[in-house]
């Protein structure tokens, strides 16, 4: 897995279980591997790549993929069948029909040598859905004892329960844009703890900037992509003239107002589970809170690797040939067995 808040591939090797319908898992070993200044700059300038580089850069990903997973299998000295990847997402254009994840499957395969699926969205896209997000179907088999899970990554997003219906999309940026301004002004990969955000001010006219953008006016299904939120959310920071301070402690505020919102139309207030990268941030679990509602945090392991754990159980899914992505959470036709798989 990597996620739009580039922090590095995350490798999670997990053990699957059934009995009875009910699935169960464990983590046998996880750990991410931060990317090299080089691959960072790829990532960064991918999407404004010609065609040509962009094709040929899908397929250096995808062996970039496949030797670090043999590195992480051999490092462990441990085996795996198959590996499912969520590769890194360039292009996010619902409206235009169109998501792409770099990382080919035939070069993920042909590096490690084991069974590989990737591009888990196109399925869904040309069904008529968002192609996101993919883990509420991993949040409704794995972790069903939670009324809601929601995960603070580059984008924060959630899924819940209602009326027997999974249901999940997108709430808001989150990682990806406090990130992006620790890059930016202060040379750091992100804002530990909040400690930065805390020393800010609240800036009501940013706050309702943010709070009044189209995307927040729209009933699910929906989901964001990183061209939005750079084309909309950057330019209001650039025009605010405030401190940068001031910028992340607003912006930590419209975070927890928008998952707030959404939490409280639902009439969700507890048995909440809370991962992903953001959860770590101190701050801004105090402002979640703060919202009104009971939060669990799960094992270190739990918050780090939840995403690519539920991968690997699409992916598993895949191989089984059966459904992995839900039509009440992408908006598509129908249900459907999302995957490319390649065989070494």
């Amino acid at each position: 897995m990597s996620g739009t808040s580039l922090d590095g591939i995350d490798l999670c090797l997990v053990n699957f279980k059934r009995v009875n319908k009910a699935w169960s898992f464990e983590i046998l070993k996880a750990e991410t591997i931060p990317y090299t200044k080089e691959w960072l700059y790829e990532l960064k300038k991918a999407e404004s790549c010609f065609g040509n580089k962009l094709i040929q850069l899908d397929f250096e990903y995808g062996k970039l993929l496949g030797e670090t997973a043999v590195h992480f299998l051999e490092k462990h000295s441990i085996e795996a069948d198959s590996i499912a990847s969520h590769g890194h997402t360039i292009f996010h254009q619902i409206e235009n029909g169109l998501t792409f994840q770099l990382g080919h499957g035939a070069a993920l395969a042909a590096a490690s040598n084991l069974l590989s699926i990737s591009d888990f969205r196109s399925l869904d896209v040309a069904l008529g859905g968002q192609g996101a997000p993919l883990v509420p179907y991993g949040d409704q088999e794995l972790f069903s004892e939670f009324d809601c899970c929601i995960n603070l990554g580059g984008i924060a997003n959630l899924s819940f329960e209602k009326k027997g219906t999974r249901l999940a999309f997108d709430i808001c940026a989150c990682n990806m844009i406090l990130n992006h301004l620790m890059r930016e002004h202060f040379n750091k990969k992100f804002d530990q703890n909040g400690a930065i955000s805390r020393q800010g001010n609240f800036n009501e006219f940013l706050f309702n900037q943010l709070n009044k953008l189209d995307y927040f006016q729209i009933d699910g299904p929906k989901s964001l992509g990183k061209e939005w939120i750079f084309q909309k959310i950057i330019p209001l920071f650039e025009k605010s003239n405030i401190s940068i301070q001031d910028q992340l402690f607003t912006f930590s505020k419209h975070c927890a107002f928008q998952i707030g919102e959404v939490l409280r139309i639902n009439k969700i207030r507890s048995n909440i589970l809370l991962t992903g990268g953001g959860s770590k941030n101190k701050f801004l679990l105090e402002l979640i809170r703060q919202e009104g509602f009971e939060i669990t945090l799960p094992k270190e392991q739990t918050i780090d690797f939840k995403e690519a754990l539920i991968f690997a159980f699409l992916g598993l899914k895949r191989i089984l040939k059966e459904n992995n992505t839900l039509k009440s959470v992408t908006g598509a036709s129908r249900n459907s067995c999302g995957g490319s798989v390649y065989l070494p």
